[in-house]
C-alpha cells in the first residue's frame, strides 16, 4: 500500500528553461510531473528544479519522505504492482520521470534476481500504469554500461546492467504497443553537488582529501564520460518536452574521456590537497571498460548538449562541500565507478 504526504519546506535552483516553460503552461495550468526515485541524487535536483519553476510535482520514495513545499510525496514499493498502479493513478501525470532503481555494480550472479526485482519489475510497473493514464509521457533513466551503443562496451558486463538494458527494451517495447510515449536516456557518470551517496567516487575523493586522508582508489586506469548533474536535468527537461525524441534511446553525457586517476587529480588541485590519492589500493573491477557517450542524437533531437566541463563542475561540487561544512565527515571506501 502506499501513503502519501504533502510536505512543507522548500528548496530553490535555476531559471526556467525552454522545456520547463512548456511544461508550466502547457494546458489549464501547471504540467503534473510525478518523479520516481525522488530522493535519490538525480531526483532531488529534479524535484527542486520543477518545485521552483511551479510545475505540480508528485514524487515516490521507499523510505520516510522528507519536508519539502510543493511536493505530493507517496511512500512506494514499485515493484508492487497494485501500489505502483494506485500511485501512478491518484497523481494522473502529464510525465513520469522513472529515476528510482538499485546501483549495484558488483559482477556476482547473486545480484541478478534483486536486480531483475529493483530495476526491471519496478520499470515495468512504472510502464503499465503510465499507459492506463491518458497522454502520459515516460521518461526512463538507463545506464552507460547497459548496451552495446555506448562506448566499447560490447554487452552488460554486471547484473545491473543486464537488469537496466532489459528496463530500457521494455520501454521500446511499451512505446511500439501500449499507448505511452516513451523517451530513455542513458547516463554517462552523473557528479555533482548533494550526492547522498558519499561512497561514490566524487563525494568520496573529496571527503577524504577535505579531511588530509588518501582516497583508496583503483589503479585510475579506466576511462570515463563524466557528466554535471545540472546539465542532466537539462536532458531530463528536454525528453519530457520534445516530440521528436519519444520512441528513442539518447546518449547522455559529454563525448569525451577522462580517467579516474586524472580526475582524481583534478579535484586534489582544486581542494588544494597536500595528500595525494592512493592509486592501486583497490583492484581494478573485472570486466570495466572505458565508457564514453554519443550525444549526437540528444543534440539533434533534444537541442541539448553537457556545458559543464569536468574541471567547473568539480569546482562546484567541492564548494557545495565545503559550504555544508563536509570536511569534518567520516569517509568510508568507494563504491565503484
Amino acid at each position: 500500500m502506499a501513503h502519501e504526504r504533502t510536505s512543507s519546506s522548500t528548496s530553490g535552483t535555476t531559471g526556467a528553461s525552454k522545456s520547463m516553460e512548456l511544461l508550466t503552461t502547457a494546458g489549464s495550468g501547471p504540467r503534473r510531473v510525478l518523479v520516481t526515485g525522488a530522493r535519490g541524487f538525480i531526483g532531488r535536483h529534479l524535484v527542486d528544479r520543477l518545485v521552483t519553476a511551479g510545475v505540480e510535482v508528485h514524487a515516490t520514495t521507499r523510505s520516510a519522505p522528507p519536508r519539502q513545499t510543493g511536493v505530493r510525496w507517496s511512500q512506494v514499493d514499485l515493484s508492487d504492482p497494485e501500489a505502483t498502479a494506485e500511485v501512478v493513478g491518484r497523481s494522473q501525470p502529464d510525465v513520469i520521470v522513472h529515476l528510482a532503481s538499485r546501483a549495484e555494480g558488483g559482477r556476482g550472479l547473486e545480484l541478478a534476481v534483486p536486480m531483475i526485482h529493483a530495476n526491471l519489475l519496478s520499470a515495468v510497473n512504472v510502464m503499465i500504469a503510465g499507459a492506463a493514464v491518458p497522454g502520459c509521457r515516460l521518461v526512463l533513466t538507463g545506464s552507460a554500461e547497459e548496451h552495446s551503443n555506448f562506448g566499447s562496451v560490447r554487452g552488460a558486463r554486471s547484473p545491473y546492467a543486464a537488469s537496466k538494458g532489459a528496463a530500457t527494451t521494455f520501454a521500446t517495447l511499451f512505446h511500439d504497443l501500449a499507448d505511452l510515449p516513451v523517451v530513455v536516456l542513458r547516463l554517462a557518470l552523473v557528479y555533482g553537488p548533494d550526492d547522498p551517496n558519499r561512497k561514490r567516487l566524487v563525494p568520496y575523493v573529496i571527503d577524504s582529501l577535505l579531511r588530509g586522508v588518501p582516497p583508496r582508489l583503483s589503479s585510475g586506469r579506466r576511462r570515463i564520460d563524466w557528466v554535471f548533474i545540472d546539465d542532466v536535468i537539462d536532458a531530463v527537461l528536454a525528453a519530457a518536452t520534445e516530440p521528436a525524441a519519444l520512441g528513442r534511446v539518447l546518449d547522455v553525457g559529454s563525448g569525451t574521456l577522462v580517467s579516474i586517476r586524472d580526475a582524481a587529480s583534478i579535484i586534489a588541485d582544486v581542494i588544494g590537497s597536500e595528500v595525494p590519492p592512493a592509486f592501486g589500493e583497490v583492484p581494478d573491477r573485472l570486466g570495466d571498460h572505458d565508457l564514453v557517450a554519443d550525444p549526437d542524437l540528444a543534440r539533434r533531437l533534444l537541442g541539448w548538449s553537457a556545458r559543464t566541463d569536468l574541471r567547473t563542475g568539480i569546482e562546484r561540487t567541492v564548494a557545495w562541500h565545503l559550504g555544508r561544512g563536509n570536511e569534518s565527515r567520516p569517509v568510508g571506501r568507494p563504491a565503484s565507478a
